[in-house]
């Protein structure tokens, strides 16, 4: 028990990198800045209200143990923000990337001369600068300031939930309890803003009583001019010392781009003959994404996945050593081939040929540009179900990031099997597909199609087992549910959510048949209706009588233990009517 725990530890110790503390960094500032405007929002209520909240957040934010946490958190994050604008030699990963990093470093900026204000001026002079004091310089004294806290307040509160985003997005919780985050990420800022905006008009309103002036307008709560002179002098100083920590990076940044480039060029050669040159010192990713060359990598270049993995052709013995983050992911696959190394970690100081372990997969279509049936139109279709087997225990030996791409590489293959059958991809649910036939075609022609399909995803799904051979333990298997029946198709949904599908008795009928090639032992389950339509003979396939779930009479269905038969026995059947 005791040496599994310690395994345990070890392994996790292994996987945390720079990300992992930026993260929990960001997540200690980001509770403090949650706390802030829960407070903020108390001035909805009253004034009253603000002051009871203010105590309790101090109280605990500037307890000594939380006030280290913090601080330190401050100070790492910003670090490492700093030190991601260094690192990154290529920003087009995505839009919201770049965005997330240029809000995040704006924010200290804009932040200083508050902090030197309140904090420091509390630390040094016993200021006591509360709400009524901050409310009053930004609405009476220097409204523009105002508008500066209110922009920081939003550009915060941005950067803050575009990285609780990427961190959660592929959580198994994030689908449900994604609409409830986005009501909590619009309405705290909401609620806090408008808090000042209450908390201002309350104070503009007793601005005007002398004897409140003399209690909050105090030189104990405001300090005396020297020491607001001497406050200013060492915010200024703190901004022009950030703004020229960020111009020395950028010079940095330029240094070290004409030290690579006098350092040397090599030569990166993919495999399939295309060859790209690059500077010493460029990740492979990074070179692949520089000169347009597909690369697959699922969580971006942050080594989360291991989808950008590539082998190592000829001597890898002069590579740099893995770093402890890369070395966690790639054990943590099973990859402990000194071969295959990620390609967002790895930055090669020679010439280098690799071949891509997952070759990008992209396909885009035009869902109603191939659409020939009418809105609401009630016409016969053949539904085929199609579902991977044993994706749980898939998931519970993988990251993440890689059982998401080995599930859209088999609903590629499986799509890329019906659309060549003639069929259409139409829903996909999980690791399973829903697709239509007949929608431009006959009867017969629909079920031929549907069985050819059948086939072809036999050898899709074998071949994607052999490309995948390196990677699984197991080969990928599945299960189909073929059944044609007068359906409804058209138009399903709300406004801009509208979705082309079928429903109707034959499209839960395929549903049930795919779920019984578990108990029947066999890879197809199709509709007795299905295989004489197409005009199979009769001892074509082995018939069994079988109950279906919301239906009162059993149904004949014919049982395909392999799929790969049917290729054969559609084409047949089309030499005969030929």
């Amino acid at each position: 028990m005791a040496s599994a725990s310690r395994e345990h530890l070890q392994e996790m110790v292994r996987g945390v990198g720079l990300r992992q503390v930026r993260l929990v960094s960001g997540a200690i500032m980001f509770a403090y800045l949650v706390s802030h405007f829960l407070n903020h929002a108390l001035g909805n209520i009253s004034m009253e209200a603000l002051a009871i909240g203010v105590h309790y957040h101090t109280e605990f934010w500037q307890f000594l143990p939380v006030a280290i946490v913090f601080y330190g958190a401050c100070l790492v994050h910003t670090a490492l923000g700093i030190w991601a604008l260094y690192q990154r030699r290529e920003f087009r990963w995505r839009a919201i990337e770049p965005l997330q990093l240029v809000l995040g470093l704006s924010v200290p900026m804009l932040i200083i001369v508050h902090i030197v204000g309140v904090r420091l001026g509390q630390t040094l002079f016993r200021q006591e600068k509360l709400y009524p004091q901050e409310l009053y310089t930004f609405f009476i004294a220097s409204p523009g300031r105002l508008w500066l806290m209110l922009a920081v307040l939003v550009i915060a509160w941005v950067h803050g939930c575009i990285g609780l985003y990427f961190w959660f997005r592929l959580r198994p919780f994030f689908k449900r309890a994604a609409p409830f985050l986005l009501a909590a990420a619009v309405l705290i800022p909401t609620l806090a803003m408008l808090g000042i905006y209450q908390g201002g008009r309350a104070t503009i309103a007793d601005a005007n009583d002398p004897a409140w002036r003399q209690q909050e307008l105090s030189v104990r709560n405001l300090g005396t001019a020297a020491e607001s002179e001497m406050l200013d002098t060492i915010a200024n100083g703190l901004t022009t010392g950030y703004l020229g920590l960020l111009g020395l990076v950028v010079l940095a940044r330029g240094a070290r781009t004409l030290l690579e480039r006098r350092g040397g060029m090599i030569a990166l050669s993919y495999g399939n003959g295309r060859t790209v040159r690059v500077p010493r010192g460029w990740s492979v990713l990074e070179a692949s994404l520089r000169n347009n060359v597909p690369h697959a990598s699922v969580c971006g270049g942050r080594a989360r996945c291991s989808t950008c993995r590539i082998r190592i052709v000829g001597d890898h013995a002069n590579l740099p050593e893995p770093s402890a983050r890369e070395a966690f992911v790639l054990h943590r696959v099973g990859s402990d081939d000194p071969s295959i190394r990620l390609a967002c970690q790895l930055r090669p100081t020679a010439d280098l040929t690799f071949f891509q372990l997952f070759l990008p997969h992209t396909m885009s279509a035009n869902a109603h540009a191939t659409n020939p049936a009418r809105i609401g139109q009630e016409r016969y279709l053949v539904s085929m179900f199609v579902d991977m087997r044993g994706s749980t225990q898939l998931a519970e030996k993988r990251l993440p990031f890689d059982t998401v791409f080995i599930v859209n590489r088999f609903l590629g293959a499986v799509s890329q099997a019906v659309l060549e059958a003639g069929g259409r991809p139409n829903q996909f649910i999980g690791d399973g597909m829903l697709a239509l036939f007949g929608l431009a075609t006959g009867r017969r022609e629909a079920c031929r199609q549907a069985l050819h399909a059948a086939a072809l995803i036999a050898s899709h799904v074998d071949d994607l087992n052999q490309f995948l051979s390196h990677d699984l333990r197991e080969p990928i298997r599945f299960g189909i549910g073929i059944h044609g029946g007068e359906v409804i198709v058209g138009d399903i949904g709300y406004r801009d959510h509208m979705v082309f599908t079928a429903l109707g008795d034959a499209v839960n009928v395929a549903a049930r048949l795919q779920d019984m090639t578990k108990v029947l032992a066999c890879e197809a389950v199709i509709s007795d209706e299905v295989r004489a339509t197409a005009g199979l003979a009769e001892d074509a396939l082995p018939a069994q009588e079988v109950a279906i779930r919301g239906r009162n009479q059993p149904m004949v269905v014919r049982t395909v233990e392999s799929t790969s038969t049917l290729s054969a026995l559609v084409a047949d059947q089309r030499a005969v009517a030929a």
